[in-house]
């Protein structure tokens, strides 16, 4: 199965108000492993006219806005009407397929995917006719729930201490969390949960 881990940052919380500051996608193989440095990686940071935001997130995302501030060339810089059109060239180069309707449609995976990321995505011009999700997403709070004990979904923070990793702090930085994510799943690919039960 091919999946992709995307990340976003946000000047906020709220799709129609705020903005998408960062976007990271991985492709991830899980019957061809390879080391997650060498996954194939899309990053882009976002230019808007003017910024709109909590103080809470822009704070959070201070380095970005710096890039972002930035007069120099970057590779990595495009606007909003850009973004989609470059994602689909990325997953077209490797090797996704489009749709009878020439959109090109993925198994998206992240944390908090599905209410917070797609969201914003579906503001972007593109997104349904370029690139879409499909309708299940991979979120890995599920691969980390205690069922007898947690009242809510894990937190990143909560998964990466279960999976034991070195340090449990969220990078929030869009590449990072995303490749997070995948080194959160992996486990899952040779021993599938619904095995256990068996």
């Amino acid at each position: 199965m091919r999946y992709v881990s995307l990340d976003l940052e946000t000047s906020g919380s709220n799709p129609q108000r705020h903005q998408i500051l960062e976007l990271a996608a991985v492709v991830e193989d899980t019957r061809r492993l390879r080391p997650l440095e060498e996954l194939p990686a899309f990053r882009r940071v976002v230019r808007h006219p003017e910024y709109v935001g909590t103080a809470g997130a822009l704070a959070l995302n201070a380095r970005l806005i710096q890039e972002l501030a930035r007069k120099e060339p970057n590779p990595e810089l495009c606007t909003p009407a850009e973004l989609l059109p470059q994602l689909r060239e990325f997953l077209l180069a490797q090797g996704f397929k489009t749709d009878k309707q020439d959109c090109v449609t993925v198994t998206m995976a992240g944390k908090n995917i599905a209410v917070f990321d797609l969201g914003f995505l579906r503001e972007l011009p593109g997104w349904g006719t370029l690139v879409r999700a499909e309708p299940a997403m991979l979120d890995p709070a599920a691969f980390y729930l205690n069922w007898h004990k947690d009242t809510r979904l894990p937190t990143m923070t909560i998964c990466k201490a279960r999976a034991n990793f070195e340090s449990q702090e969220v990078a929030h930085e869009a590449l990072a969390d995303a490749l997070d994510v995948v080194q959160l799943l992996r486990p899952f690919y040779q021993l599938p949960v619904y095995k256990l039960t068996q």
